[in-house]
């Protein structure tokens, strides 16, 4: 893994809101090195809710890819009836 940007952890210590305040402003991960290897990534909230998000969408995909391998599939019509009669039911009065 390549990193733009690596601050061994003494200078975490002894500036700790100015690596979080350039996390936050590049919106790049910080790469924190103890004795010359990367330990830990300071990265700020909103890129790491994006690259939850991925991870779950990848994961999605994954879970939907191996369906389709097992066979376990609905033919398009049968899928739009069924939402349709889920809705019906929803909607119908009781």
């Amino acid at each position: 893994m390549k990193f733009s940007n690596i601050q061994p952890i003494s200078f975490l210590k002894t500036n700790t809101s100015d690596v979080v305040k350039q996390a936050q402003e590049t919106q790049e991960p910080v790469a924190i090195t103890v004795n010359g290897k990367v330990q830990a990534i300071v990265q700020d909230p909103s890129s790491y809710q994006k690259t939850q998000d991925q991870l779950t969408m990848l994961r999605i995909l994954a879970h939907g890819r191996k369906q389709v391998e097992e066979g376990k599939v609905t033919d398009h019509d049968d899928f739009f009836a069924q939402l349709e009669a889920e809705d019906n039911e929803i909607h119908s009065p009781k």
